[in-house]
């Protein structure tokens, strides 16, 4: 089985593990989270709202948890999407990190989002790994 590092700048602003993300996962032309340069991602990536929050440049902050704006609207409509379609909340995720700190929380991402079967990271994206093609969801 394969142990897969997960780097704490793999962490959005908005709480999303790029890790998990299908775009971080493709073998052509894969993304380099959302903290990576820019070039190679998707046009929908590069002009991320939440990404590109004035707020978040102007406080110099690292997530969105520390705006007080927290949560924004527009966080909440992306938080409402992936709870619905992918099990997963940014908005959680970022009261994880701001309670228990960065490093517990990659910790938890590990062991929440390793596959039973092959060790390597799902996609929260897929409801099969794309290594082994488990049956997670």
């Amino acid at each position: 089985m394969k142990k897969e590092a997960l780097p704490i700048a793999l962490i959005a602003p908005c709480g999303m593990n790029c890790a998990l993300c299908m775009a971080y996962g493709r073998l052509k032309h894969a993304c380099p989270g959302c903290r990576g340069d820019d070039r190679f991602k998707a046009k929908s990536c590069v002009g991320c709202i939440i990404k590109n929050c004035a707020k978040l440049a102007r406080g110099g902050f690292k997530y969105c948890f520390n705006c007080d704006r927290f949560p924004c609207t527009r966080l909440k409509q992306l938080d409402k999407r992936y709870r619905t379609k992918y099990s997963m909340s940014m908005i959680d995720n970022l009261n994880f990190i701001r309670e228990k700190r960065i490093r517990r929380f990659i910790a938890n991402e590990k062991q929440r989002w390793t596959c039973p079967q092959c060790g390597r990271l799902l996609c929260v994206h897929r409801s099969e790994c794309r290594y082994c093609q488990y049956v997670w969801r």
